[in-house]
């Protein structure tokens, strides 16, 4: 026999409220008469002619086994769920599948995601960076627009983006227009060099004649002649009390570069090892190339994709660039609450 619906158990209770024989209800809705009856008697129970919560099939762990698989997984949270299931064994012996073990941690709020990626960080690391957010955790905004954040990116023609998605059916994944083809190596790049501060940029450069591969070709010597000498002394001799932020690259450290800085008396801000994150700029390069990502057609060449960039830097709001700097309050915030370790940032 058919099985009631809401609609039908409303009806049909209303029929036994108002007087009806269960037997001429059972006959009027085509259902069994213990149908009738049971739904009668919930009516009683409960107030609701709804179906009350059942058991369901029965677990195939015990509370002791989903403990120990929370444990597990939070002592070990890059371990899969399917070797956890092929290590546990169910009530009377029976298997137990992955998607078990990913219902059981998902009733614990412990999701299987993508891991957030970060440098290498020891604790002589950790502590420098600690130790460098609690030194500048309360300057002002006054402080902060004498600092130029500056380092360098490459850009590829050929970028892929984690973030974009694609809407397909079932059995599409590798239809023409469901794959984002993409050169292994990126295809031509482009290494930029720009520098931010509070109302204020310096850039874009564009390196020259640089190597087919990533990160070759920069040298202390070639960051002198293509970037120091050509724009960042200029820039500094045209304001008092500029700081000059870089990180802690090579070229930036070596001895040449060190002396030819002191002698054109730019000041160097002293920056943490292994810290982007503290670095505004990294953002930037964000949004750059976003830019340049949005554009249709996109570059095909090393020259367009070298024009574009140019173009996208030009129209970055000065907003953009203040907001970017105002957040490092927030930054070193973030790293002192994690003791030196990765932030969100």
């Amino acid at each position: 026999m058919p099985r009631l619906t809401p609609e039908q158990r409303e009806r049909a209770m209303g029929r036994l409220l108002a007087g009806d024989d269960p037997e001429a209800v059972a006959v009027a809705f085509n259902v069994h008469l213990s149908t009738v009856y049971r739904l009668q008697q919930r009516f009683v129970n409960t107030g609701s002619t709804a179906d009350t919560q059942r058991s369901g099939r029965p677990r195939v762990t015990t509370q002791r086994q989903d403990r120990q698989i929370l444990r597990h997984h939070l002592r070990n949270r890059f371990h899969t769920a399917n070797k956890t299931a092929r290590n546990t064994v169910g009530n009377h012996q029976r298997p137990i599948s992955g998607q078990t073990i990913r219902r059981r941690l998902a009733e614990r709020d412990l999701q299987n995601c993508r891991p957030a990626r970060g440098p290498v960080l020891t604790q002589k690391h950790r502590m420098a960076r600690q130790q460098w957010a609690q030194d500048h955790i309360n300057w002002n905004w006054r402080q902060w627009r004498h600092i130029l954040f500056t380092d360098e990116s490459h850009f590829c023609i050929s970028h892929v983006d984690g973030r974009v998605r694609v809407w397909r059916r079932r059995g599409e994944r590798y239809a023409g227009d469901c794959v984002m083809e993409h050169n292994a190596q990126g295809g031509p790049n482009v290494m930029v060099w720009g520098g931010i501060g509070l109302n204020q940029s310096l850039g874009p450069v564009l390196f020259n004649n640089l190597g087919p591969g990533r990160g070759n070709g920069i040298t202390a010597q070639r960051y002198i002649d293509q970037i120091l000498q050509p724009h960042v002394v200029p820039f500094f001799q045209a304001r008092r009390n500029c700081v000059l932020q870089q990180d802690n690259a090579r070229p930036h450290t070596a001895r040449v570069t060190q002396a030819f800085l002191q002698h054109n008396n730019i000041d160097i801000m002293a920056w943490p090892a292994l810290s982007p994150d503290l670095n505004p700029i990294e953002h930037f390069w964000d949004k750059l190339q976003r830019k340049v990502n949005q554009l249709r057609p996109g570059p095909r060449t090393a020259a367009e994709l070298r024009q574009a960039l140019v173009h996208a830097w030009c129209n970055i709001p000065r907003d953009t660039i203040n907001r970017l700097i105002h957040s490092m309050r927030r930054r070193c915030q973030a790293v002192i609450n994690v003791h030196g370790g990765h932030t969100p940032y």
